[in-house]
């Protein structure tokens, strides 16, 4: 029996339970949701996969060091106490992430250098040698976290943020988090049941998810590496077997659409969808939302329009008006949801949302909002809807796909809230202020792309795990 360690999940806030979800399916042990994260636990071929897996989760952390500091001496002698050679050696580069919300440690760059002299001074006793440290790519990336006087050292085994698939080759002004995007089409509960339309695509993010979520491919294929491939215990073959293996995969037999009015936009999304290696199941076409007409297959819209934070429009509310006056026109017996910032937006669109989920796009406390498009009154439309359900109980034939009115439960004791008293469940409707400290530094912070993306899953040809992780030649994708 290989063996079993705990590991934390970093997300954005609103999108714990769908990676608990990911995680249960992964097959990962010990789900506990917390605030943007959920812990678990695993042996190292479930650390690959779920790095390699996982479509919401920012980064994975293994907690190599839990303990109480009330000052920096403290933190200092507790760091000495681990046995570094273990993790490191003098010929590897290192970096410290730290991430503070206390009282007594005021700043979080102070308790990186107190970190850093720590270890420094740990191999220079030792060895009479020293690791160097590296701000970029290092070869051990360390997290700590400390919580008024808790702390807990943490080995950071993604390296650079998982949002970053390596798909991307452009992008426009203020382009969707990858993550944010999957997370959004899990949510739905869409998984390549009927079309996909997003009729404001920008770069094409929700249609390259959804592709990958429909396929089933992981969003790990494409990057070029992680950063426990530098570790010392990394397994090569184990790592090898869970990159080629492809069984998992799926046809889909429907068509995702994108559209733009932004030329520019439309082929930045061109550029993107061909490296991604989903140019057959996506179809994009330069077209404005004013013309948007009714799909003759069942469809879902999933969509992120402008909200006039990052991209400004001559007339915001004017565009929510028109994208409700298009939903109710011409979506009539689909379900389309918006994520949008406004309150205000929102009630331009003009229809009664069925569900309204809070999310973070970056700094913005955003919603997501289910709309129902019905043909007819009301209560018409949910007496036939029960009658359906009704039918669908009794074993009869019902709707390939039907409209989900909710997450999906939680059963009591599934997901054990954290033990600390860190997260309550959430209301629907409510928001939980952002406080400082409550998410680790750099998730998603900028970073430049690492090198060449391997290119798409069409274009790569046959897998074979290349051992050096050089980045691969992509072949053309046939047009």
């Amino acid at each position: 029996m290989s063996e079993q360690f705990e590991m934390i999940a970093k997300t954005f806030q609103g999108l714990e339970e769908i990676l608990a979800e990911e995680l249960t399916t992964l097959g990962a042990n010990d789900i506990q949701i917390g605030r943007r994260m959920v812990s678990f636990s695993g042996d190292k071929r479930m650390m690959y996969k779920a790095n390699f897996c996982l479509r919401t989760a920012i980064r994975i952390l293994k907690p190599i060091k839990n303990f109480t500091a009330k000052d920096a001496d403290e933190v200092y002698n507790q760091i000495q106490t681990i046995p570094w050679e273990e993790y490191l050696d003098v010929n590897k580069t290192f970096a410290i992430d730290a991430v503070v919300f206390s009282e007594e440690f005021r700043h979080s760059k102070f308790v990186s250098y107190k970190v850093k002299d720590a270890i420094v001074d740990y191999f220079r006793e030792k060895t009479g040698k020293r690791p160097s440290v590296r701000i970029n790519n290092p070869d051990v990336l360390l997290n700590i976290h400390i919580a008024q006087t808790t702390c807990t050292l943490s080995l950071d085994s993604s390296g650079e943020s998982l949002h970053r698939r390596g798909y991307r080759q452009e992008a426009v002004e203020a382009p969707l988090n990858e993550v944010l995007a999957a997370g959004m089409i899990l949510m739905t509960g869409w998984r390549g049941e009927c079309d996909l339309i997003d009729p404001m695509c920008g770069s094409g993010t929700i249609p390259i998810e959804a592709a990958l979520i429909a396929k089933n491919i992981a969003p790990g294929v494409f990057r070029k590496g992680f950063a426990f491939e530098k570790w010392v215990d990394f397994d090569a073959d184990m790592f090898d077997e869970i990159y080629n293996d492809d069984s998992q995969e799926r046809e889909f037999t429907h068509k995702i659409y994108g559209y733009d009015n932004n030329p520019k936009a439309n082929e930045i999304a061109t550029h993107n969808i061909k490296a991604a290696g989903v140019s057959k199941d996506v179809v994009l076409k330069l077209q404005p939302f004013q013309q948007f007409e009714q799909p003759k297959e069942k469809s879902i819209i999933i969509t992120n329009p402008p909200y006039g934070e990052r991209i400004s429009t001559n007339d915001l509310l004017g565009l929510y008006q028109m994208i409700g006056e298009r939903l109710k026109h011409a979506f009539v017996g689909n379900e389309a949801w918006v994520l949008s910032y406004r309150e205000e937006c929102f009630d331009q669109i003009g229809l009664k949302a069925s569900q309204k989920v809070p999310l973070f796009n970056g700094p913005l406390e955003c919603e997501f909002r289910k709309y129902e498009i019905f043909d007819g009154k009301y209560k018409e439309f949910k007496s036939q809807e029960e009658g359906e359900e009704k039918k669908e109980a009794e074993g009869e034939q019902a709707p390939r796909f039907r409209e989900r009115k909710e997450f999906k439960p939680r059963r009591e004791g599934e997901f054990k809230p954290r033990r600390d008293g860190e997260s309550r469940p959430r209301r629907e409707g409510e928001y939980k202020p952002r406080r400082e400290g409550d998410e680790f530094k750099g998730d998603d912070r900028d970073r430049k792309p690492r090198g060449e993306f391997r290119g798409g899953r069409d274009s790569r040809g046959p897998r074979e795990f290349r051992g050096n992780r050089e980045p691969r030649i992509p072949k053309k994708e046939e047009e």
